[in-house]
């Protein structure tokens, strides 16, 4: 671990504060009328969720922790977890459910994800920027709507709402940011 400043604190970063481990969501360097700057950071606490807004002067030093990120593989997921595999040692981990959200439902059989580990505990995982995604069901097209910026509501493979273009139909691989569900274009 390397000690920084509070004022060099940047969005992204891994700190330990109050005997815990936090991600810097948010900063704002604050420079009063009356009494020294200070940074404004807006953390959350990567063990349990919780978020917590703390000034930082320049004077306080802090943690700044490196965290392990490792390849698995996703195996298969059943009510309240997902399983991955360690690609180097094959052992098993099981996430749950909540602690990955709305992006589980972009998991597909196979996927290489890269999982944070504090320690021995997972603390993130990251999935690819892309996938390829089938369209389950969509309105079909209707002959003069080809605007370019009109788009219709389908839902894809694992339930994933997406906004597509008018010429998307039910049954076409489409590429799709993991990011925020955006359709990106057709799959080749």
């Amino acid at each position: 671990m390397v000690k920084i400043n509070g004022n060099e604190i940047k969005p992204g970063n891994v700190i330990e504060h109050d005997g815990t481990v936090w991600r810097a969501l948010k900063t704002a360097s604050v420079k009063p009328g009356k009494g020294g700057a200070f940074n404004q950071v807006e953390l959350r606490n990567l063990l349990n969720g919780s978020k917590s807004n703390v000034r930082f002067r320049s004077s306080e030093t802090v943690e700044k922790v490196r965290l392990e990120q490792k390849d698995h593989q996703f195996l298969f997921a059943d009510d309240d977890a997902f399983t991955f595999m360690d690609q180097e040692t094959f052992e098993q981990i099981a996430i749950q459910r909540d602690f990955i959200g709305d992006q589980g439902a972009f998991l597909q059989d196979g996927m290489t994800v890269s999982i944070e580990f504090y320690g021995d505990k997972p603390i993130g995982v990251e999935l690819p920027e892309q996938v390829i995604l089938e369209v389950q069901e969509t309105e079909p097209v209707v002959k003069g709507q080809t605007a370019a910026n009109s788009f219709k509501p389908a839902i894809c493979d694992g339930g994933v709402r997406v906004m597509v273009p008018p010429f998307v139909g039910t049954g076409e691989r489409i590429v799709v940011q993991t990011a925020d569900s955006t359709y990106l274009r057709r799959s080749d």
